[in-house]
């Protein structure tokens, strides 16, 4: 997420180097293109926020099924042994 925004952020400070030349403020285009860039690391974050509650999610489904799974285990030797099997 950081290493993203911070890619963003390089790319755009080097592209007002390189094409802006050495103007003493930035250009209507490139206020634009700075906005374009904030609304998408702003969506990024959003989403990497929404696949880490999705894999929170899921990772605590798994916990659940496998201590289910480990009473059932349990619970079939408990069964076993009183069949003397």
């Amino acid at each position: 997420m950081k290493s993203i925004k911070f890619l963003l952020i390089v790319s755009f400070v080097a592209s007002i180097v390189v094409f802006g030349g050495c103007s003493s403020s930035p250009s209507d285009q490139e206020l634009q293109q700075l906005d374009q860039l904030k609304k998408d690391v702003a969506s990024l974050e959003g989403q990497v926020r929404d696949k880490t509650a999705a894999k929170a999610s899921l990772e605590r489904q798994n916990n659940e099924k496998n201590s289910k799974l480990t009473q059932c285990r349990s619970d079939q030797d408990a069964v076993k042994k009183s069949l003397g099997k």
